[in-house]
């Protein structure tokens, strides 16, 4: 046994490598990705439901145009 095995409290059966350290408070980030947004596009959204909303419907109107075009393509 080896000097931090012997100080450890920790009880065999805890997993200690798959243990994961949680930063508490303000400064804790939250479990998803983080996009920062520049000042002129925040002013246009009241919250990120709303900047979400948006982004699905761009998203919906893309694939549209996209579904298309092919079928313009396809047609000639």
């Amino acid at each position: 046994m080896n000097k931090i095995e012997a100080e450890d409290e920790l009880r065999q059966e805890y997993d200690v490598q798959n243990l994961q350290v949680r930063k508490l408070g303000p400064g804790r980030k939250k479990f998803c990705d983080t996009v920062r947004l520049e000042p002129d596009v925040i002013a246009a959204f009241p919250n990120a439901e709303a900047v979400n909303e948006a982004l699905r419907y761009l998203i919906e109107v893309a694939k549209r145009s996209t579904s298309q075009s092919q079928r313009s393509n396809e047609l000639r």
